[in-house]
C-alpha cells in the first residue's frame, strides 16, 4: 500500500472522529505479522464494530455482559477474531451481547423504518390487531382494537370488535402469523370469523384488504363525558409521539376551557414513545409541580455522569389535577409507565383495567454518527434500539419489571370489546363507577373468553419503546478498547 493511499484513508477517517479506526488501520499497515490480516478495517467488519462499541458504550447491562467488557480483547487481532465469527450475521452478534434480563432491544438493517416507528408511520391497511391462541392449539385468531381513519380498513367498514381466523385462506398459526401479517405485503384477504358460544367460527365472509403508509395520530378519542352534572374529559392517547404535541396541547386546552372536574387517560393501547411527550402531558395534567422532579435517568457505570433529572414543565394548559384516572392494559407500556409512575408521588393515579407491561427502561436511538451534528455514516444503514437506561421518578422507585399493579382489575372481554368512547364501554364504564359516576353493576353472568382463559393474547414486546432523543454530547463518546498495542 502506498503512502498517498494511507494517506488518503487516514484523513476519511480523520473526518469520521473514529480515534479507534484509525489506530487499527495503521497497526495493519506497520504490522509485518501475517497473521495480523484479519484486523477490523473500514470495509470488513464496520457494522459489526458499529454494533460492538454502540452497546459497549452505551447499553444499560454493559458490565454484565463479559463480551462487552473494556478488557474483553487484548488486541486488534482477537477482536477482529470474535466478530468474525459471526459471518456477517448482525442481528446474531447483537442477540449474542444482551443481557439475559432484556426483553426490549431491537436492531434494524434500515434507519428509516427505524424512525417511521417511532412516529408511528407505517404501511397498513389501518386494522389496528391483536392476537390470541386458541385454547392449547397452535391456532390464532385476530382481533381489531380500532381502525385508523381514513384507511382501506375504515373505508371497507372494518369495525372494533371484528374478529377473523386466517388470511389468504391460510389459518393464523403460532409460527405463520409473522409471515401472514407481514408489512411487506401490499394487499392481502382476511376471513371474519365470530364467537359462538365458546368457539370461534368462520362467518363465510371475506374482504380485501390494500395497504398505504399512514402516520397515526395517537390522540384517537378525546371528548367532553357529563354525567350526573359531573364533567370529566376523556383522552384515549395511543402513543407518545413529538409530533403531536401541538395537537395535544389543543385537546387540554378545549378540557381547560370546558372547566372539567375529573380526566381519565386511556393508556389501554400505549405502548409508549417519547420521553418528552410524557412530560408534556403530565405538566399538562398537573401545572402545580413546574421545575420539580418528574423522573431521573440512570445509565450505566460508565455513563453515570450522564444522568439527569427531568422537571415538570410550565405549560399555560394547566388542569391541575390531584387526582387521575388511567385506563391500562398488559400492553400499557414504557412511556405509559413513566406518566403513571412519574406522577405518582405528587397526584393519586389510580389504575383501572390490567397491571401494566412492566417497562421501567428506555433507550436511545443508536445511529454509526460521524459527527456531533447527527450525521450518519453513508455506508451503511444500520441502526440499533437498545436499552440505554432506567427511569425512576423523582423518590428514587424504578423497580416495576412486572408491572405497575391495576388498583381495579378488569380484562378486556373480546365478546363484548364495546365502542371506545362511549360510557358503556366496559373499561370506560368501570371506570366511571370507581369515580362514585355511576352506580355499580352486580356481577354479570356472562361469557368472557380471557377470564376463562380460553384464549391467551400474543404480545410482541418490541413495540414497547420509551425513548429520547440522544444528547449530541453523547454521540461520539470516545470507545474504550484496551488493546495492548504493537
Amino acid at each position: 500500500m502506498s503512502t498517498l493511499q494511507v494517506q488518503r484513508i487516514l484523513q476519511e477517517l480523520k473526518m469520521r472522529n473514529l480515534l479507534p479506526f484509525i489506530l487499527l488501520l495503521f497497526s495493519f499497515i506497520s504490522c509485518k505479522d501475517e497473521d495480523d490480516n484479519i484486523a477490523p478495517r473500514e470495509n470488513d467488519f464496520e457494522i459489526e464494530d458499529f454494533i460492538w462499541e454502540g452497546l459497549n458504550t452505551y447499553y444499560y447491562w454493559q458490565n454484565s455482559i463479559p463480551d462487552l467488557g473494556d478488557d474483553r480483547f487484548d488486541s486488534q487481532k482477537s477482536y477482529a477474531s470474535f466478530l468474525s465469527q459471526f459471518n456477517s450475521n448482525h442481528e446474531l452478534l447483537f442477540e449474542s451481547l444482551l443481557s439475559d434480563k432484556d426483553r426490549f432491544s431491537w436492531i434494524m438493517s434500515d434507519y428509516t423504518e427505524l424512525q417511521k416507528q417511532l412516529s408511528r408511520v407505517s404501511t397498513t391497511s389501518g386494522m389496528i390487531i391483536g392476537l390470541a391462541r386458541i385454547g392449547n392449539s397452535n391456532d390464532l385468531f385476530a382481533f381489531v382494537r380500532y381502525v385508523l381513519p381514513n384507511s382501506d380498513a375504515a373505508a371497507k367498514n372494518i369495525e372494533r370488535g371484528n374478529l377473523f381466523l386466517s388470511v389468504n385462506n391460510e389459518q393464523l398459526t403460532i409460527d405463520n402469523y409473522r409471515d401472514l401479517l407481514s408489512s411487506d405485503l401490499e394487499s392481502f384477504s382476511i376471513q371474519l370469523a365470530q364467537i359462538n358460544g365458546q368457539t370461534i367460527t368462520p362467518s363465510g365472509v371475506s374482504i380485501d384488504l390494500v395497504k398505504a403508509e399512514i402516520q397515526e395520530n395517537p390522540i384517537h378519542i378525546h371528548k367532553l363525558i357529563e354525567v350526573n352534572n359531573t364533567k370529566i374529559g376523556y383522552l384515549m392517547y395511543n402513543g407518545f409521539v413529538a409530533d403531536f404535541d401541538d395537537q395535544l396541547k389543543s385537546v387540554f386546552a378545549e378540557f381547560q376551557t370546558q372547566g372539567v372536574d375529573h380526566l381519565i387517560v386511556d393508556l389501554r393501547y400505549n405502548r409508549g414513545g417519547r420521553t418528552s411527550s410524557a412530560i408534556k402531558l403530565a405538566s399538562m395534567i398537573t401545572g402545580q409541580f413546574s421545575g420539580e422532579v418528574f423522573a431521573q435517568t440512570q445509565h450505566n457505570d460508565k455513563l453515570s455522569s450522564y444522568n439527569e433529572n427531568y422537571l415538570f414543565e410550565a405549560i399555560a394548559v394547566q388542569l391541575k389535577m390531584d387526582q387521575l384516572f388511567v385506563i391500562s392494559s398488559a400492553e400499557t407500556a414504557s412511556a405509559s409507565e413513566l406518566l403513571i409512575n412519574g406522577l405518582s408521588p405528587y397526584i393519586d393515579v389510580i389504575l383501572i383495567g390490567d397491571d401494566t407491561t412492566g417497562k421501567n427502561v428506555g433507550s436511545y436511538s443508536i445511529y454509526d454518527w460521524i459527527d456531533n451534528e447527527g450525521n450518519v455514516n453513508p455506508r451503511h444503514t444500520w441502526a440499533m434500539q437498545p436499552i440505554t437506561l432506567k427511569i425512576a421518578n423523582s423518590e428514587g422507585f424504578a423497580d416495576f419489571e412486572s408491572g405497575l399493579q391495576a388498583d381495579h382489575s378488569l380484562l378486556e372481554d373480546l365478546a363484548n370489546l364495546g365502542t371506545l368512547g362511549e360510557i358503556d364501554e366496559p373499561l370506560l364504564e368501570k371506570t366511571l363507577e370507581v369515580m362514585g359516576i355511576l352506580p355499580p353493576k352486580s356481577e354479570k353472568n356472562q361469557f368472557s373468553v380471557l377470564e376463562e382463559n380460553r384464549f391467551e393474547k400474543i404480545t410482541s414486546l418490541q413495540e414497547a419503546i420509551m425513548h429520547t432523543e440522544i444528547p449530541a454530547k453523547m454521540r461520539r463518546i470516545p470507545q474504550a478498547k484496551n488493546f495492548a498495542r504493537e
